[in-house]
């Protein structure tokens, strides 16, 4: 826990465009928004799943 946030106050903006310009340099500008469309609707199933999961013990609960 700790060596994570050591780790995590070492990160600044000079790191983090660092980061960024080498993302940009490996996959290109085009296939950025293709990334994160799939980021986001890998993270929306998620949420929908866990969403399902819960509803049943509500309802079992009544």
């Amino acid at each position: 826990m700790i060596s994570l946030s050591i780790f995590l106050g070492m990160i600044g903006p000079w790191q983090i465009a660092l980061i960024v310009a080498i993302v940009l340099l490996l996959f290109g500008g085009k296939k950025i928004p293709e990334l994160m469309r799939g980021l986001g609707s890998g993270i929306k199933e998620f949420k929908d799943a866990s969403k399902e999961e819960e509803d049943p013990k509500i309802d079992e609960k009544k």
